[in-house]
């Protein structure tokens, strides 16, 4: 009996550092996989982290303006850019049909730009080319995104009358001058012979100068 249990405590303790001995590299085994995923974990991680900073200033950039940016008033080369330069003094000669005075500048307060002033030999003195006066082609050209509002806010506070054939569309104020709106191009022309009322016919006659050229 003592032989016998002898021998069953030599396999007792046998098996017991066998047991030890599979339990511990089961534990290893765990903390690797452990360790594995984790490193896995933080390489996935990694690539959301900077997909993620690379669309938020992506987003920024194409956000819209802020209201505050926008226009409200013709920028100042818009505002100052010089009618004179798309419209020589043969062509104001001819619209009136007499000699004109090389044009000058005066202020346009209906386009909020400068006006180009030609006079006829009947124009009273002194010349204001700030005022329209008989005797006289003014003609202003207002360019950019803000020629469209300029157009509209006139054609609401006039007469208008709708003339085909110019630009993409353009209108006669009832009393004075034609407007037209090309694309981005605002013109205005008003001819007042001496003695005589605007001429709708002479100012159509100089916008198909001037048109083609812009």
């Amino acid at each position: 009996m003592q032989s016998s249990r002898g021998s069953f405590q030599g396999v007792g303790m046998a098996v017991r550092p066998s047991l030890l001995t599979v339990g511990v590299a089961a534990f290893a085994s765990l903390v690797l996989v452990g360790c594995t995923s984790t490193s896995k974990t933080g390489t996935l991680a990694g690539p959301s982290t900077s997909a993620a900073a690379t669309t938020t200033p992506a987003t920024g950039s194409s956000a819209s303006p802020s209201p505050t940016a926008t226009k409200t008033k013709p920028a100042a080369s818009d505002k100052n850019f010089n009618s004179c330069s798309i419209v020589t003094q043969a062509e104001a000669a001819s619209a009136i049909g007499e000699s004109v005075t090389a044009g000058v500048l005066g202020s346009a307060t209906v386009e909020g730009g400068l006006a180009c002033v030609f006079y006829g030999p009947s124009a009273i003195s002194p010349k204001d080319p700030n005022v329209a006066q008989p005797d006289s082609v003014r003609v202003v050209l207002v360019k950019g995104s803000d020629a469209t509002r300029w157009y509209n806010d006139y054609h609401s506070k006039v007469p208008a009358r709708s003339i085909s054939g110019y630009g993409d569309q353009a209108f006669y104020d009832g009393a004075a001058s034609l407007s037209v709106l090309k694309g981005q191009d605002y013109l205005r022309i008003a001819i007042s012979p001496a003695g005589a009322p605007p001429s709708l016919k002479d100012e159509e006659a100089l916008a198909s100068a001037i048109l083609p050229n812009l």
